[in-house]
């Protein structure tokens, strides 16, 4: 019979030292006191108080899997060429590695994934231009419009920094104080605020981009993932039998999925308006508390993702990966969205933060391997290797006339849209807070509006009067139907 003893790898240090015990500390007799050049101890105990790294501020939990998009060279019956030169995009059958973390919002690493909350669906795309990151939410629209306001919004619904309990009196004192926000209240608080799991809920870019092709022309553009497993959502009850006995059922679900062999997959399907200002629709097209209506704007398929592979660390593939909404290839490009110009700077910079300034040569968030990375960046805490920077390491800058990098080919043509105004502090003219809201109350289900008004009353019945009068003054904006019963259900006139 063979020993099992006899395969295992020998145990070593990082320094690449054999253990020869793993059981004691050294120290002076069997009972002590330990000796201070315990090194094997002191490296093994420094490490494991340092394994864990600074959850996000935001999707702290989350689960990653890996997998494969499919263009379908076309976007609706188009030439995907007629719109954007991306790569990726142009050939049918062309297939491109992605990487998706699917999380929720506020809560802790360790919270539960039954909770009402938006849920974040980020793809990082790793195209042979580079990196290019898709990230959303499973909710079509946001709480706000303008970035300056994303710590108020996100302090609101976290735990209060006293009790350290999710207080509704505090997220709605917020909220009433933020009429754009009653079309995501409407959204958040439906069936659509708690997934059934990860494989049947959609997703969705949120910000409005660009799409730009081989002959500068631009269009703007959003992205939308449909699931193919069918849109499954939960309601309260439900969610709270699912909590009762598990806070990681979304995760578990997708994972056992995959481990079967039944690949869950979502179509990227895309909106397309012209660039520029529309002032014959009654809201501001890069306002992300809005939704392009799809009889105007028809969704275009564009390609199918499949995910087939799991990860095989934690801490490495999930905890450690990063995605940042200005991560774009050629052909793909910002717009005025005000929110996108904040999440651009401020994604990024919390990756800088938590993993490191050197987060982007870790291998879950570096580009494929035939993508070359030549850069004159270096030094940092955790530097990792050195980037490409040509034949000669003495030179570390560009321009040279001796070595180095040089800038790429300048013949494309660049998208250049005409900008002018005033630089000021100002709100967006076409704001219509209460439309979207109203008509999407309307359009629900009659068990989809029942379910949203038990889960609004439930908590507005724990807020002070006044903040309750003023949420029923502006659901009866969204719709009089609207307002009437979320003040029946918490015992106050429509007209206070």
């Amino acid at each position: 019979m063979s020993d099992p003893q006899a395969s295992k790898p020998i145990l070593t240090t990082r320094q690449g030292h054999p253990v020869h015990n793993n059981q004691q500390q050294r120290t002076v007799g069997s009972r002590g006191p330990a000796t201070l050049e315990n090194y094997h101890f002191l490296e093994k105990i420094s490490h494991f108080d340092r394994e864990r790294i600074p959850e996000r501020v935001v999707h702290a939990r989350g689960f990653v899997a890996h997998g494969e998009f499919e263009a379908y060279g076309t976007i609706g019956g188009e030439p995907a060429a007629k719109y954007t030169r991306a790569k990726l995009f142009q050939t049918k059958g062309k297939k491109t590695p992605v990487t998706i973390r699917f999380s929720t919002v506020i809560g802790g690493r360790d919270s539960s994934e039954a909770a009402r909350d938006p849920r974040g669906f980020a793809v990082k795309f790793r195209t042979e231009d580079g990196n290019w990151d898709v990230v959303g939410n499973n909710l079509q629209v946001f709480f706000i419009r303008d970035a300056i306001k994303f710590p108020d919004v996100i302090h609101a619904l976290k735990p209060d920094p006293v009790t350290f309990r999710q207080e509704p009196n505090r997220i709605f004192d917020f909220m009433s104080n933020t009429p754009e926000s009653m079309h995501m209240l409407t959204w958040l608080f439906s069936p659509y605020g708690i997934p059934k799991n990860y494989r049947t809920m959609r997703g969705s870019g949120v910000n409005t981009y660009r799409l730009v092709n081989a002959q500068g022309e631009g269009v703007l553009v959003k992205f939308h993932w449909l699931t193919q497993q069918g849109e499954h959502n939960l309601t309260q009850a439900e969610a709270d039998a699912i909590q009762a006995t598990e806070l990681g059922h979304a995760s578990k679900d997708l994972y056992e999925a995959i481990e079967r062999g039944e690949y869950p997959q979502w179509e990227l399907n895309v909106q397309i308006m012209s660039d520029h200002e529309h002032p014959e629709l009654d809201f501001d097209p890069l306002d992300d508390t809005k939704i392009w209506p799809e009889e105007q704007f028809p969704y275009l398929p564009v390609g199918m993702m499949t995910l087939n592979r799991n990860i095989t660390d934690h801490h490495n593939e999930n905890e450690q990966i990063a995605f940042g909404t200005g991560v774009l290839v050629d052909g793909i490009d910002f717009s005025d969205d005000k929110m996108l110009v904040g999440r651009t700077f401020s994604y990024s910079d919390t990756q800088r933060y938590r993993v490191g300034p050197n987060y982007l040569q870790l291998p879950v968030n570096r580009p494929r391997e035939d993508v070359q990375v030549s850069t004159n960046q270096g030094g940092g805490q955790m530097s990792y290797g050195v980037d490409n920077r040509g034949g000669n390491p003495h030179i570390n800058f560009e321009p040279s006339s001796v070595a180095g990098l040089q800038e790429a080919d300048e013949s494309y043509r660049e998208y250049r849209p005409f900008v002018s105004g005033q630089i000021m502090k100002a709100p967006i003219e076409r704001q219509n807070n209460y439309s979207q809201a109203g008509r999407r109350f309307r359009e629900m289900a009659d068990w989809e509006r029942d379910d949203l008004i038990l889960n609004l009353t439930t908590l507005l019945a724990q807020c002070d009067k006044h903040i309750q009068e003023k949420m029923v003054w502006h659901f009866s904006q969204c719709d009089e139907t609207y307002g009437r019963r979320v003040a029946e259900g918490i015992d106050i006139a429509v007209n206070a």
